[in-house]
């Protein structure tokens, strides 16, 4: 149970013909865990990513889900979570930046 991250310059879809942005599979298994470990469903954004499907946010959600990330940070328990954390922290960071754009969760 991995979830990798791309990020896009709009929203994609079926029909997309670029490419993500930027894509991130290195820390799949260690983000599902602190995930899984550290959020709630029910008070944040980062909470509601599914492990098993694809989850997108905007860039407003990025952008909030940022100080989530950086909370989720300080209770990650090993370095594979904190890299992976960090990891998602400068991918919400970029979508935020970029008017328009998208990060795709991408479960198992």
């Amino acid at each position: 149970m991995g979830i990798e991250i791309a990020l896009y310059d709009g929203r994609p879809d079926r029909v997309r013909t670029t490419g993500p942005l930027h894509l991130s599979i290195d820390h799949g298994d260690a983000l599902a865990d602190a995930l899984a470990a550290h959020t709630r469903p029910s008070e944040h954004r980062l909470g509601r990513i599914d492990p098993y499907r694809d989850t997108l946010l905007n860039e407003q959600e990025a952008a909030a889900a940022f100080e989530e990330a950086t909370a989720l940070l300080a209770r990650c328990t090993t370095e594979a979570q904190r890299a992976a954390v960090r990891d998602l922290r400068n991918l919400l960071a970029n979508c935020a930046a970029i008017p328009g754009s998208w990060l795709c969760f991408i479960g198992d």
